[in-house]
């Protein structure tokens, strides 16, 4: 594929493979899971043109990047992520969703290049495409354009520290492997670092057989907080132990002090009085720790599953 064809056209990025355990050895770099839009920067007849992984325009939405873009040279393609930092300096998915309504600042962390200066390099090794990106890339490029690090460090290591950061978790990738455009052939691959915590079951969600999601929160003084629910992580088996268990146990009233809530959030978390009605209602004894990404802002759970009863 040419370069003219490339910047003509869109050019789907390369996928990674989920996976519970990342591999180690000297075969592999690991980057932070950064947690914000996949976008594709394009430098093509003198103007740049920043495209999600879908395809859609992000120029618009992000003119400060594509300003910072502009120094790129003609006939250029790269990959990165557009992530919205907050106050901390951490990668906050909220803030990116609700950017132009508060102050934090959006970043596009770029890790590859596909084409430089009408070269496709595609079919390179990894290492020999970042060593471009280093000497020949970045140097033209300011804020709000960064390098996205290779964390220089085992993973013994990188784990707890990305846990104790608060982030998404951790991306491995070998140093061999040549960019493939919209395949997830493993070379490239993903885990989430999640944190786990105890919580109070309060109800559930019916199901064909036994329950769809179980709804679950915390103690805060005398009252149960609604967190979330979730239907991740139940085995057959694990599903009748807590039917079982729910016996005996139902309730007419909720338990949760903070519902109705007025809006279901962002990512569906919430529950207004419409999905109340949905529900089942259950005496908080049942105890189960529960593993999830992170706190949002309205103090639900993103990404939570069930681990084992307490």
């Amino acid at each position: 594929m040419s370069a003219a064809q490339l910047t003509g056209h869109f050019l789907p990025p390369m996928l990674l493979e989920p996976t519970r355990a990342l591999p180690e050895g000297p075969s592999w770099s690991y980057e932070v899971k950064l947690d914000g839009f996949r976008a594709l920067a394009i430098k093509s007849n003198d103007k740049v043109r920043l495209r999600s992984r879908n395809d859609k325009d992000f120029n618009a939405r992000y003119p400060a990047l594509v300003s910072a873009l502009a120094p790129l040279p003609d006939e250029t393609v790269l990959d990165g992520e557009i992530v919205a930092l907050d106050a901390e300096g951490r990668p906050s998915f909220h803030a990116l969703q609700n950017h132009g309504s508060g102050q934090a600042s959006i970043v596009y962390y770029v890790f590859d290049v596909l084409v430089f200066a009408g070269r496709d390099v595609m079919s390179e090794p990894l290492a020999a495409r970042r060593e471009l990106l280093r000497a020949r890339v970045l140097p033209a490029l300011a804020e709000p354009i960064r390098e996205s690090p290779v964390l220089e460090a085992s993973l013994s290591d990188l784990v707890p520290a990305v846990r104790a950061q608060s982030l998404e978790g951790l991306v491995a990738k070998r140093l061999d492997s040549r960019y493939e455009p919209g395949r997830r052939s493993g070379a490239w691959q993903k885990m989430r670092v999640n944190r786990s915590q105890e919580f109070l079951i309060g109800g559930f969600t019916p199901g064909a057989r036994t329950f769809d999601t179980v709804i679950f929160g915390y103690r805060e003084g005398e009252r149960l907080l609604y967190a979330g629910r979730t239907r991740n992580g139940f085995t057959p088996a694990s599903r009748e132990k807590l039917w079982t268990l729910f016996r005996g146990l139902e309730s007419p009233e909720c338990p949760f002090a903070n519902l109705p809530e007025a809006r279901g959030g962002r990512w569906g978390e919430g529950l207004t009085a419409e999905k109340m009605s949905e529900c089942r209602w259950l005496l908080p004894r049942l105890s189960a720790t529960f593993e999830f990404l992170k706190w949002t802002p309205d103090r639900h759970l993103r990404h939570a599953k069930f681990v084992a009863l307490g």
